[in-house]
């Protein structure tokens, strides 16, 4: 029995395409980006968008994805991954997209508004651009 095939009833895990990924995700939300911290690795929540295949996001001047997101190279970006899931608990249904890539800190204008929940001042815009999209849906078949 394949990870795509399961006799009916019973749950069964579906590869996710990356077209499929990205329909998952593009209406935005809450989403997680986990990066390395100099005290270790830190998954924060976070709310996003997708603006032209790319992730991108709000946080303060001065926060941790400030500061941890900075290489001082100039080309050189900090790889993150950053998950979205929807899950329903009652069905046990649900899928998960991860997204990877290098974390760039916006310097100009962005298309498009990311609403945040957390309060303070979030002028930083952060873009994900993916090198790897991948995801699973769980579904009883």
């Amino acid at each position: 029995m394949s990870e795509n095939t399961a006799p009916a009833g019973l749950p069964h895990l579906e590869k996710l395409d990356r077209d499929d990924c990205l329909r998952l995700i593009s209406p935005g939300g809450v989403g997680r980006i986990a990066f390395t911290h100099p005290g270790g690795p830190v998954i924060l929540p976070v709310n996003y968008t997708v603006e032209q295949g790319a992730v991108l996001f709000r946080t303060a001047l001065g926060g941790p994805m400030d500061a941890d997101l900075r290489t001082g190279v100039n080309g050189a970006d900090f790889m993150v991954a950053f998950e979205v899931d929807r899950i329903d608990e009652r069905t046990r249904e649900g899928w998960s997209v991860l997204v990877r890539g290098g974390a760039h800190h916006v310097t100009g204008d962005v298309h498009k508004e990311v609403e945040t929940w957390a309060g303070g001042e979030r002028p930083l815009y952060i873009r994900i651009v993916p090198v790897e999209i991948s995801g699973r849906r769980i579904q009883h078949g």
